[in-house]
């Protein structure tokens, strides 16, 4: 627990300290993100580089505090064995995203550019460091363990989902940083739960990070994180759900095994992945790009009825604190139930925004 606990300050007091020498360098050499376009909401300019503090901090904290063992200890501990496997794989990745949103924040990358680096990550996290979802523990009626290669086609197909749903979420001061230390913090409660150190250390990691990122991207926003950012949160994320949901069943504690692990991963992520399908959705039906931009997005509704950037961040905050909260009352013995109920009420919820009709001034 003390690792944890130090990884998480380590991270937060990084973030806190060096990010306004950040926003002073990136207002020197003009990297910020002007306002003028319609679909931008800010009025002024403002750094978009804040993704290099989030990087930074997530992997000094997980660096720093993960756990040591000499060579014949490892020997005796799968666990953290098995985590030093992977960590290579990891950073590998997060470097890759890193340096691919940095230059997308910089200068831009073109679309198809950045769907091959995605692959190429993809192939890292499933294929090498064996990362990838291979059974839904009773979900959609499924017993049996996937095909290997339905396994890897889904995994890439879940990778490319979380990273491009945090990412478009990215729209207003601290959402996306809010929503995606609240997933972390969650995750870290429930690796910690589980026994799993080093996983829980990644998540209070970048739990840490973002927490100190918030104190300067709240509204108004002094810096926003970017692509860099967004990337960086996305790839650690779908690391975190993947190994949820791949966690051996027997070895769970019996407080861990009240809730169905995929639908707990999911009610985590409810809020981006209900947006982004919302928005595609709406995007193919008139005939547009999935891709293309737009303000059709759930927090643009929010602030159109008048709630403010702070008010639209909390109303999102709470709306997925609700979801993960509700996810433990349901049985984990019945998936398909809880997928219902939790999935049932993330939708309703979120369609009854766009019911609401902002009452003009008289």
């Amino acid at each position: 627990m003390t690792d944890l606990v130090f990884s998480f300050l380590t991270a937060l007091m990084l973030v806190i300290i060096a990010t306004p020498a950040l926003i002073k360098v990136a207002k020197l050499k003009h990297l910020v993100d002007e306002p003028g376009d319609e679909r931008k909401l800010h009025r002024r300019s403002v750094p978009t580089i804040g993704g290099i503090m989030i990087f930074a901090g997530t992997i000094i904290g997980y660096c720093l505090w993960f756990p040591s063992s000499s060579a014949g200890d490892l020997g005796q501990n799968y666990e953290v064995l098995g985590a030093l496997q992977e960590f290579k794989f990891l950073i590998a990745s997060m470097f890759i995203l890193f340096f691919l949103g940095l230059k997308d924040d910089i200068i831009g990358v073109s679309p198809t550019k950045k769907l091959l680096i995605h692959l190429v990550v993809a192939f890292i996290l499933v294929m090498m460091a064996d990362i990838r979802i291979t059974q839904f523990w009773g979900l959609f009626f499924i017993d049996d363990k996937l095909p290997f290669w339905l396994s890897v086609a889904f995994s890439v197909f879940v990778y490319i989902v979380i990273v491009n749903a945090i990412n478009l979420i990215d729209g207003v001061d601290g959402l996306a940083a809010g929503i995606g230390f609240i997933a972390a913090m969650t995750f870290a409660f429930w690796f910690y739960g589980t026994g799993d150190l080093p996983l829980a250390l990644l998540a209070t990691s970048l739990g840490g990070s973002l927490a100190g990122f918030l104190f300067y991207n709240w509204n108004p926003a002094k810096i926003f994180m970017g692509d860099s950012g967004s990337l960086i949160i996305g790839v650690v994320i779908y690391v975190l759900a993947v190994r949820m949901i791949e966690f051996p069943m027997d070895q769970l504690p019996g407080r861990m095994s009240v809730v169905s692990k995929p639908v707990l991963a999911m009610a985590i992520l409810a809020y981006p992945l209900i947006d982004t399908l919302r928005v595609f959705i709406k995007r193919t039906i008139q005939g547009r790009s999935p891709f293309s931009a737009d303000k059709n997005h759930i927090h643009h509704k929010l602030l159109s009825l008048g709630i403010g950037h702070v008010g639209t961040s909390l109303i999102l905050y709470s709306f997925t604190i609700f979801i993960i909260l509700l996810t433990f009352f349901t049985p984990a013995h019945t998936p398909n139930f809880s997928l219902a109920v939790v999935g049932g009420s993330a939708v309703l919820l979120t369609n009854i925004v766009f019911m609401i009709k902002r009452k003009s001034n008289k």
